[in-house]
């Protein structure tokens, strides 16, 4: 159903795109719209578990490269796009390295004691990957194949870690209308971002279709549904509404939510019901923003037959839909997304630009998960996250635009709630400089 939705939306989309104004007809060339730029990254982080689990520390540096053509002239412009990814391990080896939640260097495939206890293998030293596109473009509309990074609501890459998450296959995406962006897209193949090579995992293959529309410039809102084969469908609603207030300050309202449809089968396998199909879960959270003040408040609920499934290798069952496809409020170290759970947020951020640091912010969060069920019947489970970091981006001179962060998360579960999830305490250090080769 959804390739028929894609192939209407595409042939609706290129049909019309002649009686709207034609970016490509501005286009400068292959060549003189080219872009080279490479992301330098350097990553630590470490999680102390409360649980007795052996406590895990990745550290690399990574680099990603990124060429962008411009698209030939003509009323069908042509062009590619290049990716290439290179990390060094600087620390993580035998025992520190292969905690899911991390996954700089994915561990080899190990071996087993005399005793039948397992003995992982050895994270790789280093690891390089690349990946290649075709594109086209009609006046707004760009349809490409090859390796991506996808970023919808219902397919997002991670770019969370060392490297980055891709995926090979087909999108659209078509800007003809003014405020209104529409996606379309079918992809066959995933490769995990710490590992060389294509590792789909259960990713056989995903279509999506969806479209975000900016109503005014203070209200927008997104549609987008997914079917994923053998897998799963699900589909995501967002409204976002901006209150402009008196003396430079504005009341932020976001609301978004995910409805999921598990097929019978992998229930069946991953679930241990054909019952435990169904999911549903919302945010809804409200900012207040007031001079370098900026104070949040969020509920997150989530209900149904079990809990909400995203993602493909930060957890152990992960489906294949892309790291980053969770678009929630009370998403940080936790996401918050247990069988039936339901959580508070109070945040706050400060700038301190106005305090004479231009580039500097911080932002702290506490978060409550109450009414979690894991399966165990042991009662209600819990848990609880103090989510705090400073960033700080450079803002001129050789080193502009390079990016600061610290972060660090203490998260407590409740035991009646440890199959669901694990606690303890997390530090994450993060440097990223963009460097714009031309």
């Amino acid at each position: 159903m959804l390739k028929q939705r894609m192939s209407l939306i595409a042939l609706g989309i290129l049909s019309a795109s002649t009686a709207m104004a034609n970016d490509q007809e501005q286009s400068k060339g292959f060549v003189e719209d080219s872009h080279l730029n490479i992301a330098a990254r350097n990553a630590y982080i470490s999680r102390d578990y409360k649980n007795g689990k052996q406590d895990k520390a990745e550290w690399g540096q990574g680099f990603i490269g990124k060429f962008e053509s411009g698209f030939t002239q003509g009323t069908v412009g042509v062009g590619v796009d290049v990716i290439g990814q290179y990390a060094i391990r600087l620390d993580g080896g035998q025992g520190r390295a292969g905690a899911g939640g991390i996954d700089f260097f994915k561990q080899g495939n190990g071996t087993t004691n005399p005793d039948g206890t397992a003995n992982p293998g050895s994270a790789p030293h280093d690891l390089a990957k690349g990946g290649a596109a075709v594109k086209f473009r009609v006046s707004n509309t760009v349809l490409k194949y090859g390796d991506q990074f996808p970023n919808v609501p219902v397919l997002a890459y991670d770019n969370s870690r060392l490297l980055s998450e891709t995926f090979t296959g087909t999108s659209i995406v078509s800007k003809e209308i003014a405020g209104l962006q529409l996606d379309a897209g079918h992809f066959t193949k995933e490769a995990r971002k710490s590992a060389e090579g294509t590792d789909s995992g259960r990713l056989k293959s995903i279509d999506y279709v969806g479209g975000s529309y900016k109503f005014t410039e203070n209200l927008s809102a997104a549609l987008y549904a997914s079917d994923m084969q053998d897998v799963l469908k699900k589909q995501y609603v967002n409204v976002n509404y901006v209150l402009v207030l008196p003396e430079k300050q504005s009341l932020t309202f976001d609301f978004n939510g995910y409805k999921t449809k598990l097929d019978k089968s992998f229930a069946l396998e991953n679930q241990g019901s054909e019952d435990a199909r169904d999911n549903k879960i919302w945010s809804l959270g409200a900012t207040w923003a007031v001079g370098p003040h900026s104070f949040t408040v969020a509920h997150q609920r989530s209900t149904g037959d079990t809990g909400y499934l995203y993602g493909g290798y930060r957890n152990a069952d992960g489906i294949g839909d892309g790291g980053n496809t969770i678009l929630l409020a009370n998403s940080y170290w936790s996401d918050f997304n247990g069988k039936d759970e339901r959580s508070w947020q109070a945040g706050y951020g400060l700038d301190f630009s106005t305090f004479g640091v231009p580039g500097l912010t911080y932002n702290v969060a506490y978060v409550r998960g109450t009414n979690i069920d894991d399966g165990s019947n042991r009662g209600n489970g819990t848990e609880r996250e103090i989510f705090n970091q400073f960033k700080y981006v450079v803002q001129s001179g050789p080193a502009k635009d390079l990016s600061l962060r610290a972060r660090a998360s203490w998260l407590r579960v409740s035991s009646n709630a440890d199959k669901y999830n694990v606690g303890g305490n997390e530090i994450r250090l993060f440097a990223d400089y963009p460097i714009n080769v031309f």
